[in-house]
């Protein structure tokens, strides 16, 4: 029988840094928080969360870390 090659994993080389959301649940599903350093688009349907989860991270952002942000809607 021919051997299996073992998949090696690339991201382990260059760990992404996360800054913290500050939302229950959130932080954990995604390992951490969102990409440090980068810009993130959330999409999805109407009434999803998307504004919410955008306002209560650039809150969190400015209360807790005295990080700027901004907010930007298409809408």
């Amino acid at each position: 029988m021919p051997k299996t090659l073992k998949k090696k994993n690339v991201f382990n080389h260059h760990q992404l840094h996360k800054c913290p959301t500050g939302i229950k649940g959130f932080d954990e599903v995604t390992q951490g928080g969102l990409p440090e350093n980068r810009t993130t688009l959330f999409s999805g349907g109407t009434g999803t969360g998307k504004t919410l989860l955008g306002i209560n991270f650039l809150i969190n952002g400015a209360s807790n870390y005295n990080e700027p942000g901004i907010f930007m809607s298409f809408e």
